[in-house]
C-alpha cells in the first residue's frame, strides 16, 4: 500500500495533514510520501487525477481525501496494512515540517557560531597563536559544522532517498554526546586538559556513528535511487 499526500509550501493546513499521516505511519506498514505540488512528481498526480487543492490523498493511485483527515479516518484508510514492528516505530517519515531534533541543532548550530565568531572579533583574528584560537576553532568546526550537518542532513537525505530515517531516543542521544563532545573539546583546549579534550573527542565520535547508523539504512535502501519524497 502506497500513500501520497500532496501538499504545498505555502498551505498551513498541509502541516497538520503530514501530523495526522506521520502518526499513522507509526502505526501501520505502508508507503508513504509527501509531494509538493510545485514540483515535477506532485505535480504529475496533480494533473493527473485532477486535484485542485491540497492537502489532498492518493492511495495506490486513487485519490481519497481531500483536507486534513482525521487519525481515525487516516486508519481507516490504511486499515488493510499491517501493523508497523515495534523495532521501527520511532521511524517517521520526513514532509515540510522539520521534527524537534532538527530544529534544536540548526539552533545549537547558530549558538557556536556565534561563540566562535565573538572569540574571533574580540580576540584580534585567527592569525598568531593566542590561547584562545583551539577553543574558538573547535567551537565553528565541531560545534558549527556538524550541528548543521545534523540538522539539515537529517530533515532532507529521507526527502532525497524516500526512506524512513529512525528518530526517538537515537536522535536525541546523538545531540546529547556531540554537545558533550564540542563542550568537552573547548573546555580541554581552553583550559589546557588533555584527557578532558580526549574525552570530548570519543563523545563526538560516539554521535558521528550514530548519525552514521540512522542514515545508512536510507543510503543503502531500493528508494535511495528513487525519485524525491519526503518520507522519515
Amino acid at each position: 500500500m502506497k500513500v501520497q499526500l500532496l501538499v504545498s509550501e505555502w498551505c498551513a493546513p498541509c502541516r497538520d495533514a503530514e501530523r495526522v499521516w506521520g502518526e499513522a505511519a507509526r502505526a501501520k506498514e505502508f508507503a508513504f510520501e509527501v509531494l509538493d505540488v510545485g514540483q515535477p512528481e506532485g505535480r504529475s498526480i496533480v494533473v493527473g487525477l485532477g486535484v485542485r487543492t491540497v492537502p489532498a490523498t492518493v492511495i495506490d493511485g486513487k485519490l481519497v481525501s481531500v483536507g486534513v483527515p482525521t487519525l481515525a479516518d487516516a486508519a481507516g484508510f490504511v486499515a488493510a496494512a499491517p501493523d508497523r514492528e515495534a523495532s521501527t516505530a520511532d521511524s517517521h517519515y520526513v514532509g515540510l515540517t522539520l521534527e524537534a531534533t532538527s530544529r534544536w541543532a540548526i539552533a545549537s548550530s547558530a549558538i557556536y557560531l556565534a561563540i566562535a565568531g565573538a572569540a574571533l572579533v574580540f580576540g584580534g583574528g585567527i592569525a598568531g597563536d593566542a590561547p584562545w584560537r583551539p577553543p574558538a576553532i573547535h567551537a565553528f568546526g565541531l560545534g558549527f559544522a556538524a550541528f548543521i550537518i545534523f540538522g539539515l542532513g537529517e530533515h532532507l537525505i529521507p526527502r532525497f532517498t524516500g526512506a524512513p530515517i529512525r528518530g526517538g531516543w537515537m536522535a536525541w542521544t546523538q545531540l546529547a554526546l556531540a554537545h558533550a563532545g564540542t563542550l568537552s573539546l573547548v573546555a580541554g583546549f581552553a583550559m589546557d586538559r588533555r584527557g578532558l579534550a580526549i574525552a570530548g573527542g570519543l563523545a563526538a565520535w560516539a554521535a558521528f556513528a550514530i548519525f552514521a547508523a540512522r542514515l545508512g539504512p536510507l543510503l543503502l535502501s531500493p528508494g535511495a535511487t528513487g525519485p524525491a519524497s519526503a518520507r522519515t
